[in-house]
């Protein structure tokens, strides 16, 4: 359609235009109608009537664009932005552009909802601007109005289109959508990984790792400075550590004291621990845990030599290692073997038969 559907409807939804009648005080027979008149009158109830076909076809469809109070629009819980981390200074670009434009120009996609006393739609797609929005309007711009459009939409389609307008933006980080990926799977995919790649049109290799990575506890994320630091590629080895149940333990036990280094870094006013410097620790901290111990038993013989030592211990057994060259001789060394036992025991790593 070469003109703005602006136009289009605004043309559709005109008054006829008239043809003017002759003066009833004119005493002569009134003149033939202009012929130009009438072809411009017919053309025109033609163009409306194939206007109407076509906007009841659905080839040409109204968008109503709502001026709305921010306050009554809420934002649906399934947008993967996270709205609490929204702040001036991350939307000061978005609010800069309203101010000199005068208004938001780009309208949010919005649902009605009902049973909500304070709200009456909530937010699909369009997180900032609702939230720049209401900044402006606590901030000496008391009349700006959120610009949207209403869609008839359920929870998985509206999850789609938020997750496609996402997807162009950086300010989303890697986390957020992982954890957004993590909660619709259930939702609205029956926890069909194949499903939801096919719906979302993503490889299914890529979306293995998004849900892995969202399954990070939130222990071991608060050693970063902020959650948006957390990126897939470098993120997802440490989400593979995460399954190992001792790695696991170093992880979180390293995740901890890094955390209170950022918390104290924070309160002084120092730089927080880079991103890349936390992954190297919490990848590191297993391997740190597993640095070789002195063994749970050792037995020395009479001539001063290592004669018998128990290297580790658990529920499947324990190894021993007999030295050669101690010089010990075989009772001696049974001995030693009946020492070992007791010293396990003692530690509450008694062998059961």
């Amino acid at each position: 359609m070469a003109r703005k559907q602006s136009d289009y409807l605004a043309a559709l939804l005109a008054d006829e235009e008239t043809v003017p009648e002759s003066s009833a005080s004119e005493t002569a027979p009134s003149p033939a109608p202009d012929l130009r008149a009438q072809r411009a009158r017919g053309t025109t109830l033609l163009g409306r009537e194939s206007a109407l076909a076509r906007v009841a076809s659905g080839e040409v469809r109204q968008v109503t664009q709502l001026l709305l109070d921010p306050a009554k629009v809420r934002v649906w819980k399934g947008n993967a932005r996270s709205y609490e981390h929204l702040s001036e200074a991350s939307c000061q670009e978005l609010i800069d552009s309203i101010v000199a434009e005068g208004g938001q120009k780009v309208p949010a996609i919005v649902r009605r909802i009902e049973g909500d006393a304070d709200h009456e739609y909530e937010v699909i797609a369009g997180t900032r601007r609702h939230w720049s929005i209401s900044w402006l309007r606590a901030h000496s711009y008391p009349d700006m109005m959120f610009v949207a459009q209403v869609a008839q939409l359920d929870d998985e389609a509206a999850f789609r289109l938020a997750d496609l307008e996402n997807r162009a933006r950086k300010d989303v980080s890697d986390l957020e959508r992982a954890r957004n990926y993590l909660a619709a799977l259930q939702t609205h995919y029956g926890s069909h990984q194949s499903r939801m790649a096919e719906r979302l049109k993503l490889s299914k290799g890529w979306l293995s790792k998004m849900l892995k990575v969202a399954a990070l506890p939130d222990a071991v994320l608060a050693a970063f400075a902020s959650p948006a630091e957390v990126q897939l590629k470098p993120a997802y080895p440490l989400a593979q550590a995460m399954d190992d149940k001792h790695a696991a333990a170093a992880i979180l036990k390293a995740a901890k004291v890094i955390a209170g280094e950022q918390a104290a870094r924070a309160k002084t006013g120092s730089p927080a621990l880079p991103a890349a410097d936390v992954l190297t620790r919490l990848l590191a901290a297993p391997h740190a845990d597993a640095a070789p111990k002195g063994p749970m038993f050792s037995w020395t013989s009479p001539y001063g030599r290592a004669g018998l030592s128990v290297i580790s211990a658990n529920r499947q057994g324990a190894t021993v290692r007999v030295h050669a060259g101690s010089g010990a001789g075989v009772e001696q060394l049974v001995e030693a073997f009946r020492e070992a036992l007791i010293a396990l025991e003692e530690q509450g790593k008694g062998v059961r038969p």
